[in-house]
């Protein structure tokens, strides 16, 4: 990977999860004042005053025995339990004590940080309160991560780390060409229901817009809300309208909006589709009540208390409502169903790497910072994770047979099983973070009825329009 732009191959999970669900036994946000703090932040890495370990095949970046590492998580939906693992794991080769932070206050813990030039040595920069990727990067925040990439791998020396995972899975980390975020989690995104509650009412997985309608038809009826989405942050209902764009529209319609095409939104009728077939759900009644105005988890309990049918989601979802999961809800991952005339086939989903890690360009422990990840990288680590947090990583047949995946995670790992190279991933939302918020911000005025199709449309074109401007556009580009 690496290069200036994604690759032609538009199918970020391809044939290799296929081969990956085999190891596994499955088939035989910153504002413009923080933008400007970070470019007036100061402050020059100590890593040269250290001592330095002998760099070899087994210690590329010249680890020192007895160091620190300075790491902070986003304790979301995959905990920090594994990070943890990781950390006692990295203590045991090379005597490094971690100073460990799990938190959902990103922003608010490392915003100061960053400003004073003090910032910590491997951060999981994700969740709502996030610092914008293409803000650091900007301002010269984050580290080049290929001299990890190209590093001899930790289970195959005579193999680049880069080329042991899953292809397309750097491409979300990418800045002009170069990648600077990790995404480092196997995700998929899509409608999520309970097995349990379909059985008992006699549902099929509906796989048209009509038959999804049809079951929040029957569900409201019935006292319970049809589709459910996290109201208070936007980012989850665009899952369904971005993935019903892609599906109906093809590759080439998901190429439009993060290629800033002049008709990505107005003048697409895959947009105009997608953006009406929300709506519809809101103008007849078929929401969870109370939904709009919820934070995640709870409208995700809610769902959880049989209160909805539906919810979108990405795969975190089963592993952040585990305390409030009933033992038998048997949650299922499920595909955006089809508009008329789609051009991608139901079992297509969007699917790719989520959950970017950074090394801050400051960080004052850069050589441990580069083993941690490069041992993230690892089978042993991979395998860690994925026992600690119930999901999957971007290493290519990375975690070990033995992991029973809880039923939520091993249908989506069904589903891409299904897709085969009928996968698609959006990147303007790590490209272009001020273009994603305010179409964020259109569709919370969407489902609240406050604004109809028409002007959805015309103002995600209008934050289209506005980062084409910006010349460094130019340098983001799929063909």
């Amino acid at each position: 990977m690496g290069s200036t732009s994604a690759p032609k191959n538009d199918g970020l999970g391809r044939r290799d999860l296929i081969k990956r669900s085999a190891a596994l036994g499955l088939i035989s946000v910153p504002t413009m004042s923080f933008l400007s703090a970070c470019a007036s932040s100061g402050g020059d890495s100590t890593d040269n005053d250290k001592p330095k370990g002998e760099k070899t095949k087994d210690n590329p970046f010249g680890v020192a025995k007895g160091g620190k590492i300075d790491v902070v998580v986003f304790k979301g939906g995959y905990g920090d339990e594994y990070a943890k693992a990781w950390e006692a794991s990295f203590n045991k080769k090379w005597g490094i004590t971690a100073t460990h932070t799990g938190t959902q206050e990103i922003t608010g813990k490392l915003q100061p940080r960053f400003n004073a030039g003090n910032p910590p040595d491997i951060v999981d920069d994700s969740g709502a309160q996030k610092i914008k990727i293409d803000v650091l990067y900007k301002n010269d925040q984050l580290l080049d991560l290929a001299e990890v990439l190209d590093a001899p791998s930790v289970d195959d020396p005579n193999k680049k780390v880069r080329d042991t995972l899953i292809p397309g899975t750097l491409d979300p980390g990418l800045q002009e060409g170069k990648v600077v975020a990790l995404n480092y989690i196997y995700t998929v995104w899509g409608l999520w229901y309970s097995g349990k509650l379909f059985k008992e009412k006699g549902w099929t997985e509906p796989k048209t817009w009509d038959e999804f309608l049809a079951i929040c038809k029957e569900a409201t009826a019935q006292g319970i809300g049809g589709l459910a989405h996290q109201g208070k942050y936007p980012y989850y209902i665009n899952v369904a309208i971005m993935d019903l764009i892609a599906k109906t529209g093809g590759l080439e319609a998901m190429k439009a909006i993060d290629n800033l095409d002049p008709k990505a939104f107005v003048g697409s009728d895959a947009a105009k589709q997608a953006v009406e077939a929300i709506y519809e759900v809101v103008e007849k009644g078929y929401l969870m009540p109370g939904t709009n105005g919820l934070e995640h988890t709870e409208s995700q309990t809610r769902w959880n208390q049989y209160k909805a049918a539906f919810i979108t989601c990405g795969s975190w979802l089963e592993n952040e409502q585990i305390k409030q999961t009933p033992a038998d809800f048997d949650m299922k991952f499920m595909p955006m169903p089809l508009l008329p005339g789609s051009k991608m086939p139901y079992e297509a989903i969007r699917a790719g790497s989520g959950e970017p890690f950074i090394i801050p360009s400051k960080a004052k422990n850069l050589a441990e910072a580069k083993e941690f990840m490069r041992m993230m990288l690892s089978k042993e680590w991979s395998t860690l994770f994925a026992k600690e947090a119930n999901s999957l990583t971007i290493l290519a047949d990375g975690v070990d047979p033995s992991v029973k995946l809880r039923p939520g995670t091993q249908s989506t790992v069904e589903a891409s099983k299904k897709a085969g190279p009928n996968t698609f991933r959006y990147l303007y939302t790590e490209w272009y973070s001020e273009m994603d918020t305010e179409i964020q911000n259109a569709s919370n005025e969407l489902m609240a009825k406050r604004i109809q199709p028409a002007e959805w449309l015309k103002r995600a074109q209008a934050a289209v329009d506005k980062a084409a401007k910006d010349p460094a556009s130019k340098k983001n580009r799929r063909d």
